[in-house]
């Protein structure tokens, strides 16, 4: 196919006719054309009769760069195509070597390639594979070859080792490109752990710390964690972004149970707020007394409730459970505000989810059901750790009812006030509309009597 406007051509008349009138296609058909018949009486030893083979060369550079584009391993193409490269240089040179050879006589001296009376040399693959070996001594630079005799010999050698020099120089680019881009690829990709250790190094912190830092950064690449989510996918338009996150986070969000209920479509949207956050074994998530900005669902790994001594667990939080919630929700009779009610610990490396307190606001807001269950469950939490004021709650639920009865006694009020407005406004249009038709009659009745009684003065 091909695109027109931005729209996928697929009609197979169009997608022909196009090819026909494009200029690929004098070059494709001449070479396709059957000169190998030319052997019949040319006979096999004049191989440049396929010559046109090689008008193929722009397609097959044309299908490395779509190839390129489209693998997921791009890095191992372009090397792979590099070795492809060397391996076809390095043959074509061995053919000009034996052609070489067979011009000056082969077995002639020690440089051109020994003839059939030498012990394995009267078959082609043993000649090939002399030949082959030769030109990669050459083109490699090793230089273990015979010293050339003639003339013709020494300027071959030296157009090999000038061809040498300009191949290896094309490869080692060739190769640095290819690290440079896998380089690029990780520094988009996963944090540069260097300016860190350097910034450790230089205010002269423990090895300990260091080394905690060194195996975070070596876990993110291991495991294949992407912490800066958004700023890689910044440049996709929203509705793609919350695809490729949903392609990669939606299995995950769906373990969690606040989750399951939810559709899909809310689910896209959910996935552009949530951040991914790794932690590291003994790495404190959130301490009781610090003030809470986000909740936090558990994707991987195994994170501990403990004590204040930061030891002794109290409970385990596994994959598709959520903390955090009791400090964002404004639950009544919480006696400790929007702080946190306890401590939340890494106990390996751990995969979460973090929504903030803004987020959150917005997708509860949308779904009620949702916010009575995180309250219902964030109320049994209190209750069982003692923070939870019964009675300022049930006073708290008081005045709500009293606030929302008196609520709706204005409303009621402001909708007696509406219909008495609305029946004065009547009553308003109703008079200006009499008083219009009596101006009008008043003036209808002027204008008769000012023929009968003269041009007076008015």
């Amino acid at each position: 196919g091909f695109l027109e406007d931005g729209i996928l051509v697929q009609d197979h008349g169009r997608i022909r006719l196009r090819y026909l009138h494009s200029p690929s296609f004098p070059w494709d058909m001449a070479a396709v054309l059957p000169t190998d018949l030319l052997y019949l009486r040319l006979g096999l030893g004049v191989p440049a009769v396929r010559a046109n083979r090689c008008l193929r060369v722009p397609r097959l550079f044309e299908a490395f760069d779509r190839r390129e584009t489209r693998t997921a391993h791009p890095n191992a193409f372009r090397v792979a195509k590099l070795m492809l490269y060397v391996f076809i240089a390095i043959h074509w040179h061995g053919c000009l070597y034996f052609a070489l050879s067979a011009r000056l006589g082969l077995g002639a001296d020690t440089w051109v390639c020994p003839n059939a009376s030498r012990p394995g040399f009267s078959r082609p693959l043993r000649q090939y594979l002399h030949s082959f070996y030769f030109s990669t001594l050459i083109l490699t630079t090793v230089g273990d070859t015979p010293e050339p005799q003639r003339e013709e010999e020494f300027l071959f050698v030296t157009a090999g080792f000038l061809l040498a020099v300009l191949g290896f120089a094309t490869i080692t680019g060739s190769i640095s490109s290819v690290i440079s881009n896998m380089n690029a690829a990780d520094a988009a990709f996963y944090p540069n752990p260097e300016p860190v250790r350097c910034y450790l190094r230089a205010q002269g912190a423990s090895g300990r710390l260091v080394r905690r830092v060194a195996r975070w950064h070596q876990h993110l690449q291991m495991q294949r964690k992407l912490p800066a989510e958004r700023a890689v996918l910044q440049h996709l338009p929203r509705g793609l972004q919350a695809e490729v996150a949903a392609s990669v986070h939606l299995p995950s969000l769906r373990r969690v149970g606040l989750f399951q209920s939810w559709e899909r479509s809310v689910l896209q949207q959910l996935v552009l707020r949530l951040q991914p956050q790794v932690f590291g074994p003994g790495e404190f998530v959130c301490r009781r007394g610090d003030v809470g900005h986000e909740m936090y669902f558990v994707r991987e790994g195994q994170l501990a409730v403990v004590a204040e001594d930061g030891v002794t667990q109290l409970a385990v939080l596994g994959e598709g459970l959520y903390f955090g919630e009791i400090s964002l929700i404004n639950i009544k009779g919480n006696t400790s505000g929007n702080r946190r009610t306890a401590n939340i610990m890494s106990i390996g490396y751990s995969d979460l989810f973090c929504l903030s307190k803004e987020d959150l606001a917005e997708v509860l807001a949308e779904f009620p059901s949702a916010r009575a269950m995180m309250e219902a469950k964030g109320r049994e939490l209190l209750l069982r750790m003692g923070k939870l004021d019964v009675h300022a709650e049930a006073a708290a639920a008081a005045v709500a009812q009293e606030a929302e009865c008196r609520a709706q006694a204005l409303e009621t009020a402001l909708e007696g006030l509406q219909i008495q407005a609305a029946r004065l406004l009547a009553q308003l249009e109703s008079s200006a509309f009499k008083l219009a038709l009596r101006v009008e009659h008043l003036e209808c009745q002027l204008r008769r009597r000012q023929p009968a009684g003269g041009a007076g003065p008015a």
